[in-house]
């Protein structure tokens, strides 16, 4: 029954945490963490633990998947150096800095780089929870590093991994191939299951069959990664990049529409109950450091948690910096590096459930049959990384973006604003055309032109630059009246239907009708 109770547990948990959340503006991952370690000083949940396996094969495909879905090509593609640079130089760095300051601090060698390797990744989760107010290409950078960067991490934790259980020296001809394994066996994964999943799609006529498909892709692309023993967190990436960019050409609309409400939903819960879960395993970790004093492993969180985001503030700052003299020697506008833009993105820097992960798959013993050299302070210090970035960072970021005075990003209402003139334009254009191939009545004809016309007018209004308010409030004025006149058609169906006039079959079909059309004019994103 405890499987049941947990589950209703946790639930509750997401439930109130969200409404604090929202209560309180400060960001859900801190109260779902606050939570989680608040249960982990219930009695009957000290048995409950987070199994890597789990994290790494259940909740981190699908994560990626979804926010690879929902990432900008465009912007990576622009920002292909800087992208380069933080999710494969950082990593680098942070996992030798973060070895170097633990081995002055007690630990060998090789499980230091242990250490490295765990805590080197920032949390695609995280940073999608606590930075999605950003500027867009800040965002998309971010989103970029924390989606790619666990790949490259995955494989120095692995190879330090393996360096410490077989208790032999790796040569670094030997490492490298790992590394080139790694990527180009990702991205090879990535691409072929890409490829297959639209093979697939094309053979079906049903929404749920497609969705189907759409839900064993994340899945499939890090298992034929794994098969070759390369990154699934890259093949994942590359997947969900290449669908996100032919996906609008191939999926029909009603198994999109369906797809995304299926993917928010459980990307939202699969987030949170992670985020509950790490605060779960908090107490239990504290329980279980024997191997040094408590005052010690604190010390080397916090000098471990320094190190880290002082790294990233380095890196950050000669990234920009080589990005804007690449941009000058390829002739491309030279982008600013603003002092703002820097700041938040070194705060940033958040970890998560994949490093606590990490820490608890290394395994209780080396080949000699010995214990694995401090495995209980490695997971207590990533765990105590994990909770600084979470608590600290986490609540201190609004606050930096709030100094910092960022203008204004409207670059999105701006771009859906020209692509809704230019389609609505086109459409109009080519309306006649449209309605004598399939042979539509011209009194229908009409009318369609009449309101497209009216609406096409109203973004004209919006656009003009000479006085942009009139056309703002037409266009506000106008979502008004048809979202106070589809109300009234909600009222009169749910009337008939209580009136015994139509049965609860039709009155779903036309709510449903209503409901796309006032999602569509309220433009209430649901959370991601």
């Amino acid at each position: 029954m405890l499987g049941l109770e947990l589950v209703v547990v946790l639930g509750v948990a997401v439930l109130l945490g969200g409404m604090a959340a929202h209560r309180l503006g400060v960001p859900a991952p801190v109260f779902w963490l606050l939570s989680g370690v608040l249960l982990g000083f219930v009695p009957a949940l000290h048995a409950i633990s987070l199994p890597p396996v789990v994290v790494l094969l259940l909740f981190l495909p699908a994560l990626l998947y979804w926010e690879s879905l929902t990432t900008s090509l465009r912007e990576i593609r622009s920002n292909l150096v800087l992208v380069a640079l933080v999710t494969i130089g950082l990593v680098v760095a942070t996992a030798a800095a973060v070895a170097a300051v633990a081995h002055a601090l007690g630990l060998p060698w090789r499980p230091a780089w242990v250490l490295g390797g765990a805590v080197a990744p920032t949390d695609a989760a995280a940073v999608a929870a606590l930075a999605r107010n950003l500027p867009r290409r800040l965002m998309h950078i971010l989103s970029a590093e924390s989606l790619i960067n666990d790949g490259t991490a995955l494989v120095i934790y692995g190879i330090a991994v393996s360096a410490t259980v077989s208790e032999q020296r790796l040569r670094p001809v030997h490492v490298l191939g790992l590394f080139l394994l790694s990527y180009a066996g990702g991205a090879a994964a990535g691409l072929v299951t890409a490829w297959l999943s639209l093979r697939v799609r094309r053979l079906l006529d049903a929404p749920l069959l497609e969705n189907t498909v759409s839900l064993l892709t994340p899945f499939t692309a890090f298992l034929l990664a794994e098969l070759v023993h390369a990154s699934g967190v890259l093949a994942v990436v590359v997947c969900g990049l290449v669908l996100s960019r032919i996906g609008p050409l191939v999926v029909r609309a009603d198994t999109r529409v369906q797809s995304f409400a299926f993917w928010r939903l459980s990307s939202f819960a699969l987030n949170a109950t992670l985020f509950v879960l790490v605060g779960l395993q908090l107490p239990t970790v504290l329980r279980d450091l024997t191997s040094v004093h408590l005052r010690s492993a604190v010390t080397a969180v916090a000098a471990v948690s320094a190190v880290i985001l002082g790294v990233r503030v380095a890196c950050l700052l000669v990234s920009g910096h080589l990005q804007r003299w690449l941009d000058r020697l390829t002739g491309r506008p030279a982008r600013e590096i603003y002092a703002g833009d820097w700041l938040i993105g070194s705060m940033s820097g958040f970890r998560g459930a994949v490093s606590l992960a990490a820490a608890l798959a290394v395994p209780e013993r080396v080949a000699s049959g010995a214990p694995f050299p401090a495995r209980d302070e490695i997971i207590f210090v990533t765990a105590g990384v994990i909770v600084v970035s979470l608590l600290l960072q986490g609540p201190a970021l609004p606050l930096v973006v709030r100094w910092t005075r960022l203008v204004a990003d409207t670059s999105v209402e701006e771009e859906r604003h020209l692509a809704e003139t230019v389609a609505t334009e086109e459409a109009l254009a080519a309306m006649g055309k449209i309605a004598a191939d399939r042979g539509i009545d011209p009194r229908v004809v009409d009318r369609m032109r009449a309101e497209y016309e009216k609406h096409l007018k109203v973004l004209r209004a919006h656009g003009d630059e000479a006085d942009p308010n009139p056309g703002r409030r037409a266009e506000s004025d106008f979502r008004s009246l048809r979202l106070g006149l589809l109300d009234r058609k909600r009222q009169t169906i749910v009337r008939l239907r209580d009136e015994e006039r139509i049965d609860d079959t039709a009155l779903r079909q036309i709510q449903a009708q209503l409901d796309a059309e006032e999602v569509r004019l309220s433009r209430r994103d649901l959370p991601d």
